[in-house]
Order: C-alpha cells, then sequence, then structure tokens
C-alpha cells in the first residue's frame, strides 16, 4: 500500500510538471497573428476563390515560359494563403488529416508537373486543386453565419483546439512519457529530470522559433517545412538509435544481470544525453508547429474564444492520461516485454517520424516527389503515396530489424566467450 501510494505521488507530480508545461505552452499563444488574405476575405469560400485566382496567375506564368516564376506562384498560394490563414488548421481539425495531404499533394504535383514542362499534367492538377479548396470551404463556411470564420463555438472554437492539441501533441507525449516509464522502471528515477530539462528546452526552442515565424513571416513557408523536416529525420537517428539499444537488451542475459546487480545504478553519460535529446527533438518537432496552429484557430475563433481554451485544457488532461496510463503500465508489465514494446514503440515512432520528415522537405521543395496514384494515407502513421517516403520508411525498418538481429547474435558471440 505503502508503495502504491508513493507511485501515485510520484505520477501526481510529474502529471503536475506536465500540466505546467502544457499551460506555459498556452500562456505563449498570444502572438502576432498573420496578415489576413488580401481584400480581408471573412468566409473561405472568398479565400478559395482568392487562391484559385494565384494559381490561374501561376500557370498563366508557366506558360509564359516562366517556370521558377510559376512554381513561385504556387507557393504564394500554399504558403501564404492556405498555410498562414489558417486554411489548412482547419481542415485538419474539422475534416481530415488525410484530406490535408490529399491537397499537399496536389500543390506538389503541380510544381512537379511545371518542372517536368507538362502543360496538360499543370492544367489537371490545378484544376484538381481548386476544387479541393472549393469543396473544403464550402464545407467550413457550411458550419459558419457568415459573420467570421467561425461560428458554432464548439466547432468554430473548442474542437480545432482540442484536435490540434491531441494531433501534434500525441507523439510527443508518446515519446517522453515511454523514456520516462523506461527511466522508473529501470530503477533510475533520478535521472528523470534530466529529460524533464529536455522538454523544458524543446518548448522554450519552440516559442522562440514561434515568434520567429509570427514575427517575420518571410521566415515561414518553406524555411518551416525545411526545419521541421530535418528535425524530424536527426530524432529518427536517435529513435533508431535508443530503440536498438532498449530492444537488444530485452533479449539480453546480460540486461538481466545488470537489473538484479544493480552495479552503479547509473546510466553512462551518452545513453543518458541520448535519452534527453531524443524528448527535446520530440517536443520541438511538435512545438512551435502545435503554436503556430493556435493562432488562426484564436484569429478564426470570434466570440468563441473560450471555447479554444477548453479544447485546449480538454486536450491536455487526454495527454496526462496518456502519459499516466503508460506510467503505471510500466510498474505492472514485467521487465522484459515493457522493455521490448518500449523500444518498439521508439522504433515506431522512427518510421512515423521519417514518412512526415519527408514530406516536409518534399513540401518545401528540397527533395523529389513521385506519386503513387491509389495507394492509401495514413497521417497518424506518417504513410503517404510517395515512393520516396515508402521508401525511406522501409530502409529505416529494415536498419532497425538489421541492427537488432547484429546486436542479438553479438551478444549471444559474447556469452559464449564467457
Amino acid at each position: 500500500m505503502r508503495g502504491t501510494t508513493c507511485l501515485v505521488a510520484r505520477s501526481t507530480k510529474s502529471s503536475k510538471a506536465l500540466l505546467l508545461l502544457l499551460a506555459s505552452l498556452a500562456l505563449l499563444l498570444f502572438l502576432p497573428s498573420p496578415a489576413r488574405a488580401e481584400g480581408g476575405a471573412s468566409t473561405w469560400g472568398e479565400v478559395a476563390t482568392e487562391m484559385g485566382q494565384i494559381l490561374d496567375e501561376a500557370q498563366q506564368t508557366y506558360l509564359s515560359g516562366n517556370i521558377e516564376g510559376g512554381k513561385d506562384g504556387v507557393n504564394v498560394a500554399y504558403y501564404r494563403r492556405y498555410e498562414t490563414l489558417g486554411f489548412e488548421k482547419q481542415v485538419m481539425a474539422r475534416i481530415s488529416g488525410e484530406r490535408v495531404s490529399a491537397v499537399e499533394m496536389e500543390f506538389s504535383l503541380v510544381k512537379k508537373a511545371m518542372s517536368d514542362r507538362d502543360d496538360a499534367a499543370v492544367a489537371q492538377h490545378t484544376e484538381i486543386l481548386k476544387t479541393y479548396l472549393r469543396e473544403d470551404a464550402q464545407a467550413l463556411d457550411g458550419t459558419t453565419q457568415n459573420t467570421n470564420l467561425g461560428g458554432s463555438p464548439w466547432l468554430s472554437g473548442f474542437l480545432p483546439s482540442l484536435l490540434v492539441i491531441l494531433r501534434e501533441g500525441m507523439e510527443a507525449i508518446l515519446v517522453v512519457a515511454a523514456i520516462l516509464a523506461y527511466l522508473s522502471k529501470a530503477g533510475h528515477k533520478d535521472k528523470t529530470k534530466v529529460v524533464w530539462a529536455g522538454v523544458a528546452l524543446a518548448l522554450l526552442a519552440s516559442v522562440l522559433l514561434a515568434v520567429l515565424f509570427s514575427t517575420f513571416s518571410r521566415l515561414a513557408g518553406a524555411n518551416q517545412e525545411l526545419l521541421e523536416g530535418l528535425v524530424a529525420l536527426f530524432a529518427v537517428a536517435m529513435l533508431i538509435w535508443v530503440s536498438n539499444w532498449m530492444l537488444s537488451k530485452s533479449s539480453s542475459q546480460a540486461w538481466d544481470r545488470y537489473i538484479k546487480e544493480q552495479t552503479d545504478a547509473s546510466l553512462n553519460r551518452g545513453s543518458l544525453f541520448g535519452l534527453a535529446f531524443i524528448a527535446f527533438l520530440a517536443v520541438l518537432r511538435e512545438g512551435a508547429e502545435t503554436i503556430l496552429f493556435y493562432i488562426p484557430v484564436i484569429s478564426n475563433a470570434g466570440d468563441a474564444l473560450a471555447y479554444v481554451w477548453i479544447g485546449l485544457a480538454v486536450g491536455a488532461v487526454i495527454l496526462v492520461l496518456v502519459y499516466l496510463l503508460i506510467q503505471f503500465a510500466a510498474v505492472r508489465i514485467p521487465l522484459r516485454p515493457f522493455f521490448t514494446v518500449t523500444s518498439l514503440l521508439l522504433a515506431l515512432m522512427a518510421v512515423t517520424f521519417t514518412g512526415s520528415g519527408i514530406k516536409e522537405l518534399q513540401e518545401a521543395d528540397l527533395l523529389s516527389l513521385t506519386y503513387l496514384n491509389g495507394f492509401p494515407t495514413i497521417d497518424l502513421l506518417g504513410i503517404y503515396p510517395r515512393v520516396e517516403n515508402l521508401a525511406a520508411q522501409a530502409l529505416v525498418l529494415a536498419l532497425i530489424v538489421g541492427l537488432y538481429f547484429w546486436g542479438s547474435r553479438r551478444h549471444s558471440r559474447a556469452a559464449l566467450v564467457k
């Protein structure tokens, strides 16, 4: 009973820390709102119409022989309208993430067709894109009262806010919770403060990046996508390393002896730094984007602003419950299965981050895109109908499996020698 009480106290303390971090994130959402569409659009239909005009102008620029000018025009429609005005976030919250991915794909395919000098494909994908935008605008305006880009407070304030914090926060909280549960299970509860320090630094860096992108709006767009993509892929490398380390230890007799003997009751500095750095990267990857997502949500909420905060609070509570669930599960699951599950979770996050990271770099026009028609989009797992993304994910998965078997054979040979 005493042990259970201590566990509850420790978990409560950790959950309070998590709530404080989320609350501090909420307090930093009062950033300058991005400029609205030229002409002061008051409905999403007007925004979609303006974007259609920009795309038509981009197509004409391309047809005149200015390929780069045409692509720049498409980027204006995407970065300066679809993203900056919050169209993307509203579609993600009220329709689906898969729909956003489909629209983003069409933006990329228009630019790819321009690079390939395929006039027919440029016209085809431009029309598809304009159709998607009109349909999404009609769906969004169908829930409004044409007073602002809002309407029902539950649809204009609560739901977008809730879905943003859950979508952007879930991956980060899963990684952080898994690392903290691992340290507790391995008898290194005193080392969790290092991980929390990594989380705090990531939140601070996220706020600084969000302020930078919001204040100097020209730095947003492709630069933001580039940063998010690079951070995601760097996180992948760290996740592969730690996941393989955990998985190899979980299947080794040497790990059991290490846990039982508790030789020095401490992790080596490299492993501890790696765990903290993964937490830092996981939070940084989502942090700045979360803040930037909330700017248009707040701007478009109108009189439903209170519902935005309610949605944020409910989402934060759900994330805390996920964190506590993982923490309590760590106590009840036997040692070896727990470490196996934890390492597999980190490996899954590595594959997910790979897909989304490559996608961000493609949207920043840094990597090419080869579309797979008919292949499903699973946004939650970072799976998109793109050859480059799937190939990179397959490579990461093969690397994780290969490292595991290589490590297992190495440990087996070492055990035989002893």
